[in-house]
């Protein structure tokens, strides 16, 4: 089942993070993205945060499965959705400890042949 844009803008609502929250759809799925870096994901209308040492400290009883077929274990944060203060600052410890996004390469435009 494909997650619903209505539950990544509950999410996006109850973390309250403004322009440094974005999200971009994959296969009917969404990653979410503070300040450019990939902090979890919305698969199945569940929250999956990218495992870290953040998820083992602030948030260690969470349950885990994987997000998709084939994947490792994930921390789902769907009852800190309830909590949104603990959320944030999960989310937030989560991206710190995430490496910057690697620059994009720019297309050189071809020549043409004449």
């Amino acid at each position: 089942m494909a997650t619903r844009a209505a539950f990544v803008d509950y999410v996006a609502e109850q973390l309250a993070l403004g322009t440094r929250l974005t999200h971009r759809k994959m296969f009917g799925e969404y990653a979410l993205y503070v300040d450019g870096k990939v902090v979890a994901f919305a698969c199945d209308n569940s929250l999956f945060i990218k495992p870290s040492s953040a998820a083992a400290q602030l948030a260690p009883a969470l349950p885990q499965r994987p997000p998709y077929p084939e994947a490792k274990n994930y921390p789902v944060a769907d009852e800190l959705l309830d909590d949104p203060d603990l959320l944030r600052q999960l989310i937030l410890a989560t991206a710190a400890l995430m490496p910057a996004p690697k620059p994009r390469k720019v297309a050189t435009p071809r020549k043409r042949g004449r």
